[in-house]
């Protein structure tokens, strides 16, 4: 290898000045950056013997163009989920409404009053912006609000639990995400876990030999992402709440997932809501904000004032608060419960879980009549639909997609077509399934999302 050919490399000066665009658009010192980066690619190239020839400026230019392009374009992007989970935990779980998009962008773009009380003219309370929509919809007595609901059971443990004994069912001991487990959250909040009944069955004995001296309050944890059937027996949160009660100690549940409304209004499964809880006795509930309630990500106590008031003073609460944003979205969120029957067409993801299958069947018959792609077959199909985020989990939603297959059968195929969906300007994302690429088209509101960008789809 002539290693003089470095000795034609152009300076950065001379590629400075063919750049006036990029100068324009990045910055000189961003460019400035960028050609040096990209001279030395070159060079290192050059000496390993991976390049012969010197590109051209235009060239040049060109890759340093597309190099700016990448490392300024937000790695965050917005894709269409049509995997048929509705909730999926690692494409952000559930779609704001337009008022709580529109409060976020308000409160965003200007001072707000988010720890000052204007009347009395002095330092505020950013729980106050919430507490009383929880109040009214939960029915509890007091209320505040974390960055998620691993948050939310971590500080409750902490700040009414720390050196004390938890008892809690061995059936309930989840997973609940991203491998955070009950038991090593508990051991961080400094609580001792005290393991009571068998895995599949647990009876109020249990609970009631647990207790001593040393018990803080007893726990129930909502099992939403599995569910145990067969020879299973489980304490229900009122004969609980009426144990510990009894022996002078408060009793909090974990519902994970959390919900507001009954879902069976839509001919959904029963799943316990928040209000259920408070009802049956418990004295704290911890529940998310960004899965069933259809709000941002967060995790919400609610329960008795004096515990929670007990919660908010632990040095924890101010390192896991939500910000102004999460605020003006949840109370936006809030506001459309107190209208119960318009949430199936206000709150984006009981709309998604509540479509008709007639709305879904028209759907994916104009996917199937325009998309065309060369060397794949696609058809309609009937598909499953799941809730996501551990709700529901042995229960699907019959619902409607299109199908894409290979004609030549084979799977290389299959995989460059998912591929080349993933790198549309705004990703698609299905799921393999039997030799298909499935795209279920419960969470595509509008079609013309997908078709308008048809046309970039390189295989």
């Amino acid at each position: 290898m002539d290693l003089s050919v470095l000795s034609r490399l152009p300076g950065v000066d001379v590629l400075l000045e063919g750049a006036a665009p990029l100068l324009t658009t990045y910055g000189r010192s961003e460019v400035t950056l960028a050609i040096r980066e990209q001279l030395e690619n070159i060079r290192s190239s050059i000496k390993s013997g991976r390049l012969d020839q010197l590109p051209s400026n235009e060239q040049l230019l060109m890759d340093i163009d597309a190099a700016l392009l990448k490392k300024h374009t937000n790695s965050l992007r917005p894709v269409l989920n049509l995997t048929g989970t509705v909730l999926h935990t690692n494409l952000g779980r559930a779609r704001l409404p337009d008022k709580a998009i529109q409060a976020m962008v308000q409160i965003g773009e200007q001072y707000s009053n988010l720890e000052y009380d204007l009347e009395a003219g002095q330092r505020g309370d950013r729980d106050t912006h919430i507490e009383s929509l929880i109040q009214e919809i939960t029915g509890a007595e007091a209320a505040t609000v974390v960055n998620n609901n691993a948050a939310a059971v971590l500080l409750t443990l902490s700040g009414l639990a720390s050196g004390r004994e938890v008892p809690v069912s061995r059936g309930e001991l989840v997973e609940i995400g991203g491998s955070f487990r009950i038991p090593e959250i508990m051991s961080q909040s400094g609580c001792i876990l005290k393991e009571i009944g068998a895995t599949n069955r647990t009876h109020t004995t249990d609970y009631e030999q647990a207790i001593n001296p040393n018990t803080a309050m007893l726990m129930k944890v909502h099992t939403s992402n599995y569910e145990i059937t067969g020879f299973t027996h489980s304490v229900p949160d009122e004969a609980v709440a009426e144990i510990a009660h009894r022996h002078g100690l408060p009793f909090m549940t974990d519902l994970g997932s959390g919900t507001l409304v009954d879902l069976r209004r839509w001919d959904l499964p029963y799943e316990t809501t928040v209000q259920d809880s408070v009802k049956a006795g418990a004295d704290v509930v911890t529940f998310s904000g960004d899965k069933l309630l259809g709000g941002p990500q967060c995790g919400i106590i609610v329960g008795r004032r004096t515990l929670i008031d007990k919660i908010k003073q632990h040095p924890l609460k101010r390192a896991l608060r939500v910000d102004k944003m999460t605020l003006a979205a949840l109370t936006e969120v809030l506001k459309l419960y107190l209208d119960p029957d318009q949430l199936a067409t206000s709150i984006p993801a009981i709309r998604d879980l509540t479509r008709s299958a007639e709305s879904l069947h028209k759907d994916a018959e104009t996917l199937q009549k325009v998309i065309s792609i060369a060397g794949y077959s696609i058809e309609t199909c009937e598909t499953q639909s799941q809730i996501g985020s551990g709700a529901l989990p042995t229960h699907t939603i019959p619902s409607y997609g299109i199908a894409i297959r290979p004609d030549n059968g084979q799977d290389s195929s299959l995989t460059r077509l998912e591929r080349a969906f993933r790198r549309l300007p705004t990703p698609v994302l299905g799921r393999i399934h039997d030799g298909r690429l499935i795209f279920d088209v419960r969470t595509l509101n509008e079609p013309q999302l997908l078709l308008r960008q048809m046309d970039s789809l390189q295989l």
